[in-house]
């Protein structure tokens, strides 16, 4: 029996002030080089927020736990021209076939 593992992960990312439209370009490679290069991620997807003009969240889902790890294995090079262009902090959350698994850099209030 095979069991399907969907990974979803939420990211959301702060970009340096001023740099938006630099991270919106660089972000136009990016996207379809991870696409290309990358069979098991099945969305990739930037966004930015309407009301926060400096912030990109992204929707990313794998078709498994291998296909994430290959995509966090190339991070380092696909993060060159956009890496650079973000500021610190980043908020993430990891979703396995529906649940909620990880969360990372924020605290609970209640």
């Amino acid at each position: 029996m095979v069991l399907f593992m969907t990974i979803i992960t939420i990211a959301i990312l702060n970009v340096k002030e001023g740099k938006m439209e630099e991270a919106k370009e660089a972000l136009k490679k990016l996207v379809p080089k991870v696409k290309e290069s990358e069979p098991g991620t099945l969305e990739y997807i930037p966004h930015t927020f309407k009301y926060n003009p400096n912030s990109i969240i992204f929707y990313e889902v794998y078709e498994d736990e291998d296909a994430a790890k290959v995509h966090t294995a190339n991070l380092p090079k696909n993060m060159v021209e956009f890496g650079p262009l973000l500021d610190r902090g980043m908020v993430l959350l990891t979703i396995v076939n529906d649940k909620l698994v990880s969360v990372r850099n924020i605290e609970k209030i209640i």
